[in-house]
């Protein structure tokens, strides 16, 4: 927990801690306290981490957190927008894919380990295709 509250500390130390206030709409002097882990008086909030991560892009407390439960954090990257006809295109044959492949596996009624691994792998092209799709529609 210490890493995590001097990691919160620090993004706001780093960050042009009286900007970074106003950014959140609170005094710049409660933030200052809020962040020291060292007073036992002032505590941050949920609200208080977030406006932190939104307005600074510093995820070192993201990453002490994640790094606390034992979890790695790492970052997506948007996928990129195609024209709508193509992503949708592209959407039915991930689809037909998946289809065809819960088809074939149910043709001996017993789905083998090797064909849950295929489906699963197809469950994801699938949301990947529809992840393209999100980004060509907000694009478009």
């Amino acid at each position: 927990m210490e890493d995590f509250l001097r990691a919160c500390q620090s993004a706001v130390l780093d960050n042009e801690a009286k900007a970074l206030a106003a950014k959140m709409g609170v005094p710049h002097v409660g933030l200052l306290q809020r962040a020291n882990p060292d007073n036992d008086a002032h505590h941050l909030t949920v609200e208080h981490l977030f406006g932190i991560l939104l307005h600074t892009g510093d995820m070192r407390p993201l990453l002490a957190l994640a790094n606390e439960f034992s979890f790695d954090l790492v970052a997506k990257s948007a996928p990129e927008p195609q024209a709508l006809t193509k992503s949708l295109i592209n959407v039915g044959k991930e689809v037909a894919d998946l289809t065809i492949a819960v088809h074939e596996a149910l043709d001996d009624e017993h789905i083998s380990t090797f064909e849950k691994a295929l489906i699963r792998q197809e469950i994801n092209h699938v949301r990947q295709s529809l992840d393209v799709m999100d980004a060509s529609v907000k694009a478009a």
